[in-house]
């Protein structure tokens, strides 16, 4: 089965979202024996340029492991305005459809959302080539943008609204990752025998549970602190602003160190704030490649799923499966009835908070502080539940599966035949996303 992926972003670009489940499915795929090509933009992610080995070419064909791939040009502006954002997304549609024209005719297309454009691109790669696309739903757009503020106007809405009933409407099959997804697509009238719900996943393997004290927490001096953790993108959506407010609220517990790691759009005005608020207990730290991610989960002794009021319904953190895997407990500031609300009172793996709640979750800090063994059997709990439920070897199965019935419905291979070829080691990986 020769197998077309199209998402905005692909190894090396250190996207902390859908970066890395991209490239794993990608990869096991390639494994399984289909022949898998990626169009996927030059890497940029969170440096308002194009890499400078990347800069002045318009495609370029490359490959990583099994995977072969297409980079192509896109728009890239330091403002991080609506404008530019639609430009960004606009000029990777038309490249990349460009790409996809060139490219050999595959049996089916992939797409990874978001962006919510890029299920045009599959639709009209489609069409002109005769082939049935799917469509994986990792957020839901455009109302998380509205609710984010990114996207206002009636109008402006309402269009974007009809682009994302088209785009559903002449997928062959939509993915999502949570019942909750399937609920709220099943309200715009998509047809449930369209819809598969496929959740998010983790690699065990590489992501385990390691011990506290390690090399990584002796360089940064966390052996002797409490340490909340959070690990993942820094943008809009997360509202980190709540964990300064927290951070301030414990000021006199010395014993407590707030880290928060990775890039985003709102990095800088956080470490600002920080700053001007004099929180010594707060660290910033850049992102951590791919070998040094399981001793920074290690080196936390609770991890942080913060999201803003309203946006649990329309996102499902990958970073809760996560810190799930590194065998650690975590307080998720999530909507009441969301998906990762209803996990973690299934599981028993975490403590949820009000979203925006700084008394509260400075309050599940010290409670999770004050009872180390309850919160080991969360970190355990946690571990044992993703070990059944979210390895990467038999969710990236899953879909490999539903794509063979696609292009064959009589002929897909069953998991009794799926092959040992071993899975190419990845380059980069980045901790989390959203």
């Amino acid at each position: 089965m020769k197998i077309l992926v199209v998402s905005l972003y692909y190894a090396p670009d250190q996207c902390q979202g859908n970066g890395p489940i991209v490239r794993a499915l990608c990869d096991d795929w390639a494994a399984a024996g289909h022949d898998v090509t990626v169009i996927t933009s030059f890497p940029h992610y969170n440096c308002d340029e194009v890499w400078p080995e990347y800069r002045g070419k318009w495609f370029q064909r490359d490959h990583l492991g099994l995977v072969k791939i297409i980079r192509t040009y896109l728009y890239v502006t330091l403002q991080n305005s609506r404008w530019g954002r639609l430009l960004n997304y606009l000029s990777f549609n038309l490249s990349s459809t460009l790409a996809g024209l060139w490219a050999e005719k595959p049996d089916v297309i992939f797409a990874m959302s978001p962006p919510l454009t890029i299920g045009l691109t599959a639709w009209l790669i489609g069409k002109l080539k005769g082939i049935p696309y799917c469509y994986n739903v990792q957020d839901i757009w455009p109302e998380a943008a509205v609710r984010l503020g990114m996207l206002q106007g009636e109008r402006t809405i309402r269009w974007w609204e009809r682009v994302e009933r088209f785009i559903y409407r002449h997928s062959r099959r939509v993915f999502v990752i949570s019942e909750e997804f399937r609920d709220n697509l099943l309200g715009k009238g998509v047809t449930p025998a369209k819809l598969e719900v496929i959740p998010n996943f983790v690699d065990i393997e590489s992501l385990r549970p390691l011990p506290r004290r390690n090399a990584l927490a002796a360089m940064y001096g966390l052996q002797d602190k409490f340490v909340v953790l959070y690990a993942g993108n820094v943008g809009l959506s997360q509202g980190l602003e709540v964990v300064l407010d927290a951070a301030e609220r414990l000021r006199s517990r010395r014993e407590i160190e707030f880290l928060i790691v990775g890039a985003g759009t709102s990095k800088s005005d956080l470490i600002a704030d920080a700053r001007r608020r004099s929180l010594s207990s707060v660290r910033f730290l850049p992102l951590f490649p791919e070998a040094q991610v399981p001793e920074l989960y290690a080196s936390c002794d609770v991890a942080l799923i913060p999201l803003r009021r309203g946006l649990t319904q329309n996102s499902v953190p990958c970073k809760t499966y996560s810190i799930m895997a590194s065998g650690r407990p975590y307080i998720a500031s999530v909507d009441a009835g969301s998906n990762v609300w209803k996990l973690t009172e299934k599981v028993h793996c975490g403590v949820c908070v009000p979203p925006e709640n700084a008394e509260a979750l400075a309050e599940a800090v010290l409670s999770l502080q004050a009872q180390p063994q309850p919160a080991a059997a969360m970190g355990a709990q946690g571990r044992a539940y993703v070990e059944s439920h979210f390895a990467r070897a038999s969710v990236t199965q899953q879909y490999r599966v539903a794509l063979e019935k696609i292009v064959d419905p009589h002929q897909a291979v069953t998991s009794e035949t799926w092959k040992t070829t071993p899975r190419p080691t990845s380059q980069t990986i980045n901790v989390e996303i959203e």
